[in-house]
């Protein structure tokens, strides 16, 4: 009962790393749907968007975030609680070792070529993302929030 009076609201980070090619970093967990993803998770109480991205992909992958960006804020549902995702982009130059516990398999795509086991959110998602990430570059400004 309480749970409908009064939705939670966790915070979260969803990374976008990039390789030296431009290949981006997508993984599949040991549970759930068998789908690709990118890394991330949850912020620890007070942590910064960005250095909860650092961590997740350093926990996730074993691979070392440099030049981390916020691009993007999205509110998302998740099981009824408000989800609040800070969508980071940045690159690396490591080899991914995924940890084998909730991480089974974690290796970089061309953007043209990503794997088919995706969910259609997530790839329109990367779309919308990448966009916004060439724009404020082009424009010289931080992404937009």
């Amino acid at each position: 009962m309480i749970w409908t009076l009064r939705r939670p609201t966790v915070e979260g980070v969803r990374v976008l790393a990039f390789d030296a090619r431009g290949h981006l970093l997508m993984q599949r967990h040991s549970y759930g749907p068998d789908d690709w993803m990118f890394p991330g998770g949850g912020l620890d109480r007070g942590e910064h968007p960005l250095v909860a991205a650092e961590r997740e992909l350093r926990e996730e992958t074993g691979c070392k975030l440099d030049g981390a960006r916020e691009i993007q804020t999205v509110v998302e549902d998740l099981f009824g609680a408000t989800n609040i995702v800070h969508v980071v982009i940045g690159r690396t130059d490591s080899v991914p070792v995924p940890d084998a516990r909730e991480v089974i398999e974690a290796e970089f795509f061309p953007l043209d070529s990503l794997p088919e086991r995706m969910t259609d959110d997530l790839r329109q998602g990367l779309q919308l993302w990448m966009e916004t990430y060439r724009r404020a570059c082009a424009e010289g400004t931080p992404a937009s929030k």
